[in-house]
């Protein structure tokens, strides 16, 4: 599946390293990485594209002192490999100086660590795919007559491997697959017509949703959509679907991330320590999990992560904090080089049968939101206007849908205006949540 054994990958750092310490550098760090995948997509049936990649980077960054210089190149024989390094070093020689920046601390990087469980073959081919894929779609007309049309399905197999090496010791890498798969059916009733859809994907094909079953469910919500109107303007409760309760996270992990803190753009300075949620909220991260998206025995920088709590009772514990970010801060790193790892969010009140029926009860009368457009997100402020989609609830049960429609808040206030998180959880990509209802938002509509 791959061109380049670990050992090959192993020899090719070490000898990038050699001739960095050789021509000079006080320091240095490598990455080769190597992918293939297969991605398929077909619309009413025909093959629309057939894309096979295979593809592999080579990167260094060079330290001269605290000046720093990257260069990157495609080729993995030596003597373009040497010459990528020279040119990294001669970007280092002409850079300012920069008082923070450095590799990781030798007592920081990983030594002793395990692969995660993050490597698992799909051994489908393009014929198979397309089968796959025209499965999905065709369960998805099959749902009723008024799925006239699709913006297609999609089948994707992706397979990578990577090796991270310093001048300070450290050298690891791993493989890890992704794989998915859509569908996104159209439905119309005269000359209404209603998009919507849904994808599975995972770290393991056989974690893959039936695609079947994903094609009647990506049917059933476009035709949920038909007749959507829009609402009056007013301050309304909000129930976020889970998939979009996901995008709340990433939200908080934006504004407590390094890089936003130390050039002083985010709504959640200095606030280590502050009760930014209800006291029964916690976000944990924990990147050892078997098999999931977000695991990492260490960073993009080599230093070793942990399991820890981000939030512990409505209380911010930490910041996401590279090595960098961490020196511009004053602080130590957090291990988060590269972004966050398996975030979970839950609530110490949430029963196993909270799922999406008991929210919508939980709900009573307000909006349940299943789309959300534009970038609307302000971090200096926290301000939040997004066009939506969803529907309207009626003590407790979805009255009809709604479309056109802005809701508008502060993060902030949103974020301790959580009244519940359900039992309906989804993972995308590296977070987990379950769908999550704010005590209060602005609706604009008509």
């Amino acid at each position: 599946m791959f061109e380049y054994t670990e050992d090959q990958l192993r020899s090719l750092a070490d000898e990038a390293l050699r001739h960095a310490r050789s021509i000079g550098a006080t320091d240095a760090v490598v990455e080769l990485a190597e992918n293939t995948g297969l991605n398929v997509n077909v619309r009413k049936g025909k093959v629309e594209t057939i894309e096979k990649t295979r593809d592999k980077s080579f990167g260094v960054t060079v330290y001269v002192g605290q000046r720093r210089g990257h260069a990157s190149s495609s080729d993995f024989a030596i003597a373009p490999l040497r010459e990528t390094v020279d040119a990294a070093f001669q970007i280092a020689r002409f850079t300012a100086e920069d008082d923070c920046a450095g590799l990781p601390d030798a007592e920081l990087l990983a030594r002793h660590w395990r692969a995660p469980d993050m490597f698992h073959p799909w051994s489908i081919d393009a014929d198979a795919a397309i089968a796959l894929a025209c499965e999905a779609e065709d369960a998805a007309f099959a749902t009723s007559p008024m799925v006239r049309n699709s913006d297609g399905a999609s089948v994707s197999a992706g397979h990578g491997q990577f090796l991270l090496a310093n001048s300070r010791g450290f050298a690891g890498g791993y493989p890890y697959s992704r794989h998915s798969l859509s569908c996104v059916p159209i439905a119309q009733r005269g000359r209404e017509m209603q998009r919507d859809g849904w994808y599975s994907a995972d770290v393991r094909p056989d974690r893959l949703a039936d695609a079947a079953v994903l094609g009647r469910y990506a049917a059933e919500r476009s035709l949920a959509r038909l007749g959507a109107r829009r609402l009056p303007t007013g301050r309304v409760p909000v129930l976020f679907e889970s998939p979009l309760a996901i995008g709340l996270i990433g939200h908080l992990v934006q504004a407590l991330s390094g890089g936003a803190l130390y050039r002083q753009s985010s709504f959640l300075l200095d606030s280590v320590g502050q009760q930014v949620f209800p006291s029964h909220v916690d976000l944990m991260e924990d990147p050892s999990l078997a098999a999931e998206p977000g695991s990492a025995p260490f960073d993009s920088e080599g230093v070793r992560t942990s399991k820890r709590r981000v939030v512990d009772a409505g209380v911010i514990q930490g910041y996401f904090l590279s090595t960098y970010s961490a020196r511009k801060l004053g602080l130590p790193t957090t291990g988060n080089a590269g972004g966050s790892h398996n975030l979970r969010l839950r609530s110490r009140r949430t029963k196993p049968g909270d799922d999406l029926d008991a929210m919508l009860r939980r709900l009573g009368t307000g909006l349940f939101v299943t789309d959300l457009m534009g970038q609307g997100v302000n971090y200096v402020t926290g301000d939040y206007s997004r066009g939506a989609g969803g529907y309207w609830v009626e003590n407790g049960v979805i009255a009809y849908p709604v479309e056109e429609i802005t809701i508008a808040g502060n993060l902030r206030d949103m974020f301790a205006g959580i009244v519940a998180i359900g039992a309906d959880e989804i993972r995308r990509g590296a977070k987990r949540t379950g769908s999550i209802l704010v005590e209060a938002m602005a609706v604009a509509g008509t």
